[in-house]
């Protein structure tokens, strides 16, 4: 059990390392705002995910990739990513407090980034192009890993990467100044909304197959 556990922490860690949107949203996050924030945008991330490990256990993937949830979703995606993107380029000409003396920002709206990030057709369809067979395999093995064991190492890895991650860009923005700060919110900001552009160019294409 201990070595099924160790193997499927690996695999949602080395799968986690995959840069994206909520890789960018954290690490610009963490780099402005600090450990928790950065951190709390992962935790958005992973609640999906677990709601995606749940729904494909009872069996909700037909659901999941109708084509009228996948619009709605790339829809979703689109619009939040667009204004995640316009509120980096704002912020990038706001100073940044490297002291550590400033309040927090709110946790709840990084959370919230992190939860609407992974709202789209691309990570459910992640979820059950690689991780659904796996899962539901585990249910009908008898001789295989536990649905749950499957279930707890891959999100664990996930919390690992996301820890890692948000640890090395703490203990390094010490380092930066505020004129790195500013390019970072604007690369983030045009990553951003390039994904927006992509979540965009989906639902529009989505969109005509109905027409």
């Amino acid at each position: 059990m201990i070595t099924a556990l160790f193997t499927y922490i690996l695999l949602g860690l080395a799968l986690s390392l995959t840069p994206g949107a909520m890789t960018v949203q954290m690490v610009k996050q963490a780099l402005r705002n600090g450990f928790l924030s950065g951190w709390f945008v992962g935790l958005g991330g992973m609640t999906i995910d677990l709601t995606l490990i749940t729904l494909i256990y009872y069996g909700f993937s037909h659901f999941l990739t109708h084509p009228i949830v996948e619009t709605v979703m790339w829809l979703v995606g689109f619009v939040f990513l667009l204004i995640l993107g316009i509120d980096s380029l704002k912020e990038s000409n706001t100073p940044v407090d490297f002291s550590g003396t400033a309040p927090k920002k709110s946790l709840v709206k990084a959370f919230t980034s992190g939860f609407f990030i992974a709202i789209s057709p691309a990570n459910i369809v992640f979820w059950i192009g690689i991780f659904g067979p796996l899962l539901v395999s585990s249910l009908s093995n008898n001789h295989g890993p536990h649905f749950g064991i499957v279930a707890i190492g891959i999100l664990l890895g996930i919390l690992i990467h996301d820890i890692g991650l948000m640890s090395v860009i703490h203990y390094t923005r010490r380092f930066l100044n505020q004129t790195i700060m500013k390019w970072v919110s604007i690369i983030a900001a045009v990553l951003l909304i390039g994904f927006s552009i992509y979540f965009g160019y989906e639902f529009v294409t989505q969109l005509l197959t109905y027409l």
